[in-house]
């Protein structure tokens, strides 16, 4: 049997019609189809810590105090009473709302005799650093806190932390809210006692 010598032409078109096939029935290597980068997902702001609810029925609830007014309430034989009254303002708009009608701007936080007034006053001046009652802080001139009358010549009120009783005059004492927000009264110095100046092992005040 002969075998026919295919012409370089013949050969050619028989290359490319195989190459062809091998193409159509998925032959051959492809390009790699590269991986999605995913979209990077932006973290959630954090909603901010809500602001506790006051546990009073104060209301309105009043502003920050902002000075405390320190009279001397009472003298008696052997001590001064000394009060302390915690103030709001300038604010004329919430002293108007809880009932003071003559313009003022700077009030206490509730009217004398307002059944409001201790749980406000509780809201706004805090605790006693040295008792921990509601009331302000009673110290000195020095800073000590006023003890008994033994150690320190003052004492706090024994039922109410807004009085404190005193046994020397011609020294100022001061009341702080929790706030630091502050008052004093110079006590008169006619009230000095024996018991306080040259009596035997007093240290205060001068002896």
């Amino acid at each position: 049997m002969m075998t026919t010598a295919l012409s370089p032409l013949r050969r050619v078109f028989l290359v490319s019609t195989a190459v062809l096939a091998l193409t159509a029935c998925g032959g051959g290597s492809h390009p790699s189809t590269p991986n999605p980068v995913p979209t990077p997902v932006a973290t959630p702001t954090p909603e901010p810590t809500p602001e506790p609810t006051p546990q009073t029925s104060c209301s309105p609830l009043p502003p920050p105090i902002t000075r405390v007014r320190v009279v001397v309430h009472l003298k008696g034989p052997d001590y001064l009473t000394l009060d302390a009254t915690p103030l709001v303002g300038p604010d004329v708009g919430y002293c108007a709302r809880i009932g003071y009608t003559d313009g003022r701007s700077i009030c206490p936080v509730r009217p004398e005799g307002d059944p409001q007034l201790k749980e406000c006053e509780a809201y706004a001046v805090g605790r006693a650093e040295d008792t921990g009652r509601v009331g302000p802080t009673w110290t000195r001139e020095d800073g000590e806190y006023c003890k008994s009358f033994d150690e320190s010549f003052c004492s706090n009120h024994p039922d109410n932390q807004f009085q404190l009783w005193v046994s020397c005059g011609g020294i100022r004492y001061e009341a702080c809210a929790a706030n630091r927000a502050c008052g004093d009264v110079m006590t008169d110095h006619d009230q000095h006692l024996e018991k306080c100046i040259g009596s035997p092992g007093s240290t205060w005040p001068g002896s």
